[in-house]
């Protein structure tokens, strides 16, 4: 809420008009004005609310030192904003003893050295106290409504994040219980000078309630979750100290993000949302400055270090694997990024420049295949950031590549793929498209036909096994064999034939073979 000053009220025009004079109490400038009276008591501060400021013409008021300065005092502790006297009724100049006294307590006085109507001073101070409670009062009820619409549409940390600093005008962090940033938004100041060194930061901040303004940091936080249960803190930039309706901005963006929490039931949902926008992130633009700050916040150096993507495969539906892969990956000291694409759960670990990635990417892989049946695709270490995306398609583009059914090793890299490799590669290649129907469009209307030829292929030195394969007797295998060069217009006999319908049965529907 705008407060209305007493600083403010001696720039109001018609306060200005009446030459206002500051004697005293200079400290007390910006303290807050509630509303003005006019009385001539010298026993009104008994009658006064806090933060009132007095008009006076100093008609009644105490005619010794003492009494001027009990009647200081009395209006200090009532929590006065300040005393106005207007100078001509009955002084032509503020006492001595009044001045000190005010100064003494840092209790504003002001002298108007014009005559001045005091009923037009409260009324244009009323009004522009009466304005401001209602534009409080209307902005409180926009606030009350955008979380209100955002809890009704379940709406997830992005819109909460965004809604928030739309209304505090401000930038925005979700931080987990680890003091890691999930996300944040900017506002009108500096974003990196904000998130500089936020873990040790935040680890040294404590707070006795829910909410709280940290003068120092510039931080107004408020707890996530329940005091001895919170799972993370959001922090809102007030380098001043808080309104009203800030800390309503805050706890109403809390209120909300904990419903959306109830909503979503997976209590590591956030974590990993914010896993995959990075992850996204990294395959859209590596060198994206404000990507590769999000991934130090959320704990993945990117500093000197080397990166490895990997896609682990589950072989049968599992809810379970994503957990799987961040606690193996906890307990190897390895920062990684996880998080679940299409069935896939995709990693990208952060390693130490001088770590052996083939050996610590094997056991994280191996331990995981222990307790799930996976297979695992690898891709070649980036020695800079601006490669992530380089190790994270290698990694997919290895699984994708692998033999249906493949057994043996978990772990398969580029040089495992072979021809595979470069087929999927080229999947979505239009020139490889055409290929493929050139080979074999004279044969898909021929199941047991194309069946015959893939044999001959797997079997390329006995066609006994090949026929053997297809629990058909050699003269009728001999037979389908004919007909498909028949309809091929070539011999399979040929070893370029034969190459070129390899390649084609590969590239159209990754056949699994021996």
């Amino acid at each position: 809420m705008a407060i209305l000053t007493v600083r403010q009220v001696l720039e109001l025009p018609v306060v200005r008009g009446a030459g206002p004079q500051l004697l005293a109490g200079s400290a007390g400038l910006d303290g807050e004005v509630r509303w003005v009276h006019s009385a001539e008591l010298a026993e009104i501060a008994p009658l006064l609310r806090g933060r009132d400021l007095l008009l006076s013409t100093g008609i009644a008021l105490p005619d010794t030192a003492e009494g001027l300065r009990e009647y200081a005092v009395s209006l200090s502790e009532s929590d006065a904003a300040g005393l106005v006297i207007e100078l001509g009724r009955r002084w032509h100049q503020v006492p001595t003893a009044l001045v000190d006294a005010c100064a003494e307590l840092e209790l504003p006085l002001v002298a108007l050295t014009h005559e001045v109507r005091f009923a037009a001073i409260t009324q244009v101070v009323g009004e522009r106290i009466v304005n401001d409670q209602v534009e409080e009062l209307r902005e409180t009820h926009r606030v009350h409504e955008t979380f209100t619409e955002l809890s009704i549409a379940e709406a997830g940390p992005r819109e909460i994040l965004e809604a928030t600093q739309r209304l505090a005008g401000a930038a925005v962090v979700l931080e987990s219980d680890q003091h890691q940033v999930l996300d944040y938004r900017t506002g009108p100041a500096d974003i990196a000078e904000f998130l500089a060194d936020w873990p040790a930061r935040s680890r040294g901040l404590r707070m006795d309630g829910r909410t709280g303004w940290d003068e120092q940091n510039g931080w107004l936080v408020t707890q996530l979750g329940k005091r001895d249960r919170g799972w993370g803190r959001l922090v809102v930039q007030a380098p001043e100290r808080p309104s009203p309706r800030l800390i309503a901005v805050a706890e109403r963006a809390a209120a909300a993000l904990a419903m959306h929490r109830l909503h979503d039931r997976d209590r590591d949902s956030l974590v990993r949302r914010v896993h995959h926008e990075l992850l996204l992130g990294l395959l859209t633009d590596p060198t994206d400055a404000d990507v590769l700050r999000r991934c130090e916040l959320t704990g993945l150096p990117v500093a000197k270090r080397q990166f490895v993507g990997l896609t682990l495969r589950p072989q049968v539906p599992d809810t379970s694997l994503v957990e799987s892969a961040v606690r193996t990956a906890y307990d190897l000291k390895a920062p990684a990024l996880v998080c679940e694409v299409d069935s896939d759960v995709r990693v990208l670990l952060s390693l130490a420049a001088s770590a052996n990635a083939d050996r610590i990417v094997n056991e994280l892989a191996n331990r995981v295949a222990r307790r799930h049946p996976i297979v695992a695709g690898a891709g070649r270490p980036a020695g800079r950031p601006g490669e992530i995306d380089r190790t994270l398609k290698e990694a997919q583009h290895v699984v994708d590549s692998l033999r249906s059914g493949a057994t043996g090793q978990v772990v398969h890299r580029l040089e495992d793929v072979h021809l595979r490799g470069l087929l999927t590669m080229l999947a979505d290649d239009e020139r490889l498209r055409l290929f493929v129907s050139r080979e074999l469009d004279a044969l898909k209307e021929y199941d047991e036909l194309v069946e015959a030829v893939r044999a001959l292929l797997l079997h390329p030195v006995s066609k006994s096994e090949a026929a053997a394969s297809l629990h058909l007797s050699r003269p009728a295998f001999y037979d389908r064999i004919a007909k498909a060069e028949r309809l091929l217009g070539v011999s399979l006999d040929d070893p370029d034939i034969r190459v070129s319908l390899h390649v084609a049965l590969l590239a159209d529907s990754g056949w699994g073979g021996g």
